[in-house]
Order: C-alpha cells, then sequence, then structure tokens
C-alpha cells in the first residue's frame, strides 16, 4: 500500500506540480514529507502524517525545518 501513496505523491510531483508555483513554507517539501512518512511509517500513518503537514503548510505558519523523525538530539515534549 505505501508504494501506491508514493507513486500518487510522484504523479503530483511530475503532473501538477510544476504548474503551481512553489509555496510550501517547510523543508522537506511537502511532498517530500509525504513520501519520506510512507517509507517510514507506511500507508495509513504516511497519509495521516502527510495530510497534517498540508494543513499547517499555510500563510499563518512559520514553516522551517520539519523532518519526519525529529533529530536523535532534539529535545522532547513533556506531557
Amino acid at each position: 500500500m505505501k508504494r501506491i501513496g508514493i507513486f500518487l505523491v510522484r504523479c503530483y510531483q511530475v503532473c501538477l506540480s510544476p504548474l503551481i508555483p512553489p509555496c510550501c513554507r517547510f523543508e522537506p517539501t511537502c511532498s517530500n514529507y509525504a513520501i519520506e512518512a510512507f517509507r517510514k511509517k507506511g500507508f495509513l500513518r504516511g497519509a495521516l502524517l502527510a495530510a497534517w503537514r498540508i494543513l499547517r503548510c499555510n500563510p499563518w505558519s512559520k514553516g522551517g525545518y520539519d523532518p519526519v523523525e525529529p533529530p536523535p538530539d532534539a529535545p522532547r515534549k513533556s506531557a
């Protein structure tokens, strides 16, 4: 299933993305983030992470570096 998700994102990157001006506020881009999420987390969790990322990519978002998995030395948020 995750291959289907990756295939769909690649289709977007090749067919639609060149027609739209770049506007992603994050690094890696939302489509590259989605591919990484599918590879690391599987189809369902990857799709949820990608959808959440796309919802956060808006003019009111600060953006910046946002990997699928935080670096090992990143501080963890406490509950």
